[in-house]
């Protein structure tokens, strides 16, 4: 058969493709037809702009030419013998690229998306899902934490409401305006717009009562917005790097590692793709490992959406066909006030 899929072939070149497929099915695989596809202005851009130097090597995971996407739902168009997992019929949740068909294996993993919930909204709750790593990774043994987010994009404005939906104390900083008023749409009524670190404490302790939260999460991927990150976090904290660092920084780093020795900090990477898809039981007499699987934890996502918890609808500003994915990735780049998420609509 005959698909269509989003395929960048060079620095801030991409193209709708014709390819084909071969629609046989082994006993363990199954066709899915994608309904919706959600674009991840992080990973996507940086390799859309080769801001991620792998683009531009060849071999690398994402060298060009790179199939994109990875925010896919769909609807099961066909089943192999042996599968027992999905039925025909059923929409699914997966890691599917922007493209119009495509099968699935025993390793893929796929959630069931529940009955009722909009497919860009499922879609791009995969989003969610790199937002709430930073979740799994934190230590969250302290009563009603204060967690500080540095970066209100869709995944920074995620990690903020999965921890406010915890009960954590949760601020935000961003410089944009209009992603402090998107949040506050989305129920985070606590924001900032940055600035110098003096007065961010003194903006913290008005909202919180304290100067340096339990908890920062850096979701900008900013090298120096991690470094002040650091300098806001309180003795025996914890500094998250939810965010990709991929720009260089030069400089001496020995006093933000004399920072970490001193005031007993612990900085956790919260790369999603750490976490086992699904889940998976220890040799130690049987018991399940303390971090979720990217199964479990989407079906927590799933739940906090149906339940109201989680606001992913003001998120989404724009959906399109696919044959203007390059309107989407050129917005999401040069107009991210505009362009907060995009769906692409594959019906």
């Amino acid at each position: 058969m005959q698909i269509k899929q989003v395929v960048m072939v060079g620095k801030r070149l991409v193209e709708l493709q014709t390819a084909a497929l071969d629609e046989t099915l082994g006993a363990d695989e199954f066709l899915v037809r994608t309904e919706r596809s959600f674009i991840s202005a992080g990973t996507e851009l940086a390799i859309y702009t080769a801001k991620e130097e792998s683009a531009l090597q060849k071999g690398s995971w994402c060298a060009y030419p790179w199939r994109a996407g990875y925010a896919n739902v769909g609807v099961v168009e066909a089943v192999g013998a042996s599968v027992t997992r999905v039925v025909r019929g059923q929409r699914v949740f997966s890691l599917g690229a922007h493209v119009s068909h495509f099968k699935c294996g025993p390793e893929s993993l796929v959630v069931a998306v529940p009955e009722g919930m909009e497919p860009g909204v499922a879609a791009a709750s995969r989003l969610a899902g790199v937002a709430t790593a930073a979740m799994v990774m934190a230590d969250r043994s302290q009563y009603q934490p204060v967690v500080l987010v540095f970066g209100l994009g869709m995944v920074g404005n995620l990690a903020a409401q999965a921890f406010r939906t915890l009960g954590a104390k949760v601020v935000g900083i961003d410089p944009l305006a209009a992603r402090r008023q998107l949040a506050l749409r989305c129920g985070l009524t606590r924001t900032l717009a940055g600035g110098e670190t003096a007065g961010i404490k003194a903006e913290l302790k008005r909202l919180t009562g304290v100067e340096q939260a339990d908890i920062c999460i850096d979701a900008s991927g900013i090298t120096p917005v991690v470094l002040q990150a650091l300098s806001l976090t309180a003795d025996l904290g914890q500094l998250i790097l939810l965010g990709s660092p991929r720009s260089p920084l030069e400089g001496n780093i020995t006093a933000a590692f004399n920072e970490i020795h001193c005031r007993n900090i612990a900085v956790r990477g919260a790369l999603e793709w750490c976490l086992p898809a699904y889940p998976v039981h220890s040799i130690w007499g049987g018991k399940t490992p303390p971090l979720l699987s990217l199964w479990e934890k989407q079906r927590i996502i799933f739940d906090w959406i149906a339940e109201g918890r989680l606001i992913i609808e003001p998120l989404l500003s724009h959906r399109l066909a696919p044959d203007r994915v390059k309107d989407a990735y050129e917005g999401l780049l040069t107009a991210p006030e505009a362009f907060t998420g995009v769906v692409l609509d594959w019906s």
